[in-house]
């Protein structure tokens, strides 16, 4: 039987993605399994749902550093001393910077809850609210030290109904978000993907276990 691929998750609160993630890893033909979460913040709740799991856990706090590599050649080490393969970050609140994401090419996965390249950063919802958006969404994909600018792998696609507000929005894509990451993650844990140039490819397009994008349902 293939090996699963080591994936490290890195959380900064609740960690509600990589509950998704942990969930998805818990079947037996899932390609991936959750093998270390990471937080940058001490209280982060999603550690103790980490550890309820039995996965291991680390803390490696950005505050008192010195500067942003110092942090993350900790953070390297930490992943690399379990033999990771892949990372998840799932509400990670650090841009990470060249000096990481070139270490860890096409091995970074990162979820936006927006369809990109449209609304990069924050506030997300609101703002396709402010522009008459009708469809918004969610999008995985691998992480360039450029933020929210990196290939994409999966999307998901939630209607914006008249009656929205950003929270009500929010929750939508939520739901989206918790079935495209393990989705994508599958797919790259089971060296499905190419990358060329901004295009990711599959090859499994027209498969009946995977959709590249995940429309509203009528």
């Amino acid at each position: 039987m293939t090996l699963r691929k080591r994936v490290a998750v890195l959380i900064s609160g609740r960690g509600s993605n990589m509950t998704a993630l942990i969930e998805a890893a818990r079947a037996n033909d899932y390609p991936a399994e959750i093998a270390l979460v990471v937080s940058n913040v001490p209280e982060a709740g999603g550690l103790e749902k980490a550890s309820a799991e039995g996965i291991e856990t680390a803390t490696i706090d950005h505050r008192g550093r010195g500067s942003r590599q110092a942090f993350e050649e900790e953070l390297d080490r930490a992943i690399r001393d379990r033999n990771i393969d892949l990372i998840c970050l799932a509400g990670f609140m650090r841009i990470l910077t060249p000096w990481f994401t070139d270490r860890w090419h096409d091995r970074i996965l990162n979820i936006h809850p927006a369809l990109l390249p449209s609304f990069k950063g924050l506030d997300t919802h609101t703002r396709a609210l402010a522009e008459g958006c009708r469809i918004h969404g969610a999008t995985v994909h691998f992480v360039r030290s450029e933020m929210d600018a990196g290939p994409i792998i999966v999307q998901g696609a939630v209607p914006v109904m008249d009656g929205d507000d950003a929270a009500t929005l929010a929750a939508r894509v939520l739901a989206v978000e918790h079935k495209i990451y393990p989705r994508a993650l599958a797919l790259v844990a089971s060296e499905r993907t190419s990358v060329e140039g901004m295009r990711v490819l599959t090859g499994v397009e027209g498969s009946n276990d995977f959709r590249s994008l995940i429309v509203p349902e009528n």
